[in-house]
């Protein structure tokens, strides 16, 4: 099968890729998260894009809740997060972010994914059996059927940390099938060969978007040497650590006039990009 052979290749490139854990790995995979996250929330009738998503989650004051959008990015985000595997308890949490009512079926997902895990089955093959036993308990639970996706093929793939991939394709035209040309779902006769297809793309995709962190985070760590501020390499372990920083990120050796100060300069050097393009309640990341 061409989807295969295509998602087998890709999967590689990204597995040497993940093994070597390069610094820059946690802002790499939260930026996957933030992707994932935007492709999901159509799911839900929502409309909110990366950049609103964002917002959903930084542009808060301390215990504000992120409301339904920051809710699931922060589901994408502990998946992009934690280590593997989760457990049962992690699961709930999840579904409860992305608004899925908990199922008793739901429970024994965990055990099933660690069975389909060591019995050798293909990657892909494995997601797209784990999400059709997500829908096949709760047809209106497909937000976490794509979440669990992403878990069990990082999980198959002997991954440290979850990468999504799968989740950031959704509404990719190639996952589209038959006559109507309708969008492959969990449990269709259509989506085992649609997951082939999306681990190709989303394992390409992000094997595109390293490349450019990693060239960043290196433009990054090459002007430290430039920054006056004391607190200068807290600001750049959280900038290569995350997908975006709020610019009024403050510790005891930083103000807030300090973060905006050191943030124009780093903006100065090329070292960082502003993210929201405003004036105000700027975000920033490599």
């Amino acid at each position: 099968m061409e989807g295969a052979f295509m998602a087998g290749s890709a999967l590689n490139a990204l597995d040497n890729l993940v093994q070597a854990e390069p610094e820059w790995s946690g802002a790499w995979r939260h930026r996957l998260a933030l992707k994932a996250a935007s492709a999901c929330i159509k799911l839900i009738g929502r409309s909110e894009d990366e950049a609103a998503l964002r917002d959903a989650w930084l542009v808060r004051r301390s215990g504000d809740e992120p409301g339904p959008a920051g809710n699931v990015l922060a589901a994408w985000r502990q998946l992009a997060g934690r280590t593997l595997p989760p457990a049962t308890g992690d699961l709930q949490a999840v579904a409860a972010l992305l608004g899925v009512g908990w199922s008793d079926g739901f429970g024994d997902l965990i055990d099933v994914t660690r069975d389909e895990v060591r019995s050798g089955t293909l990657a892909p093959v494995i997601a797209a059996r784990i999400a059709a036993a997500v829908v096949r308990d709760d047809p209106k639970a497909e937000i976490l059927a794509w979440w669990l996706a992403d878990c069990a093929l990082s999980w198959r793939m002997g991954w440290r940390h979850a990468v999504p991939i799968l989740s950031s394709q959704i509404h990719t035209p190639l996952l589209r099938s038959g006559s109507e040309g309708r969008r492959a779902q969990p449990g269709s006769d259509a989506f085992e060969h649609a997951a082939f297809i999306a681990a190709a793309l989303g394992a390409a995709e992000a094997c595109r978007l390293a490349a450019d962190m990693a060239a960043r985070a290196e433009r990054l760590r090459a002007v430290v040497p430039k920054l006056r501020s004391k607190a200068a390499g807290d600001v750049v372990d959280r900038l290569i650590g995350d997908d975006a920083v709020s610019g009024t990120v403050t510790s005891k050796n930083l103000s807030r006039w300090a973060s905006r100060r050191l943030f124009d300069r780093l903006v100065e050097l090329g070292a960082v990009r502003e993210l929201s393009g405003r004036t105000t309640f700027r975000i920033y990341g490599i």
